[in-house]
């Protein structure tokens, strides 16, 4: 059992083994990522060096108050542990960058393009997706 007392939690998520934290790890994928962008969020994805994949998450002011980017934060987060199955995922970095609309989204339709994205990001690194070579490198 966890600290919130919730046994269901993924161990090691809560304790930022699947999380991005530092901003030179943000900063790094922002910079030689490649981006998907869906209607509620814009993903940067970079491979990174660990065997598993890693979350972050951005929400600017223009999303809403404090209140409403937290929410949506925690929103992905869930999403992402409990549906997307992080085992799917090849060893990338995917940065989760919440546009405005996400916070007037109905959540069934948020949940949906989550899923396409990272579909998408699933896809990509797996044998017969887009390559490496393909993939535009900013400075």
């Amino acid at each position: 059992m966890n600290r919130s007392g919730n046994p269901a939690r993924t161990p090691g998520f809560e304790q930022g083994a699947g999380r991005i934290r530092s901003s030179r790890d943000y900063r790094r994928v922002y910079r030689r990522g490649w981006r998907l962008h869906g209607q509620f969020a814009v993903f940067h994805v970079r491979r990174n060096d660990t065997d598993h994949a890693r979350l972050g998450l951005t929400a600017g002011r223009r999303v809403g108050g404090a209140v409403a980017r937290n929410r949506l934060r925690r929103r992905v987060r869930e999403h992402y542990r409990q549906v997307v199955g992080r085992e799917r995922l090849p060893a990338v970095d995917v940065v989760v960058h919440l546009k405005p609309a996400a916070a007037a989204a109905e959540r069934r339709t948020f949940y949906r393009e989550l899923d396409r994205l990272f579909e998408t990001v699933a896809r990509q690194d797996a044998p017969g997706g887009r390559s490496r070579a393909r993939r535009r490198s900013r400075r």
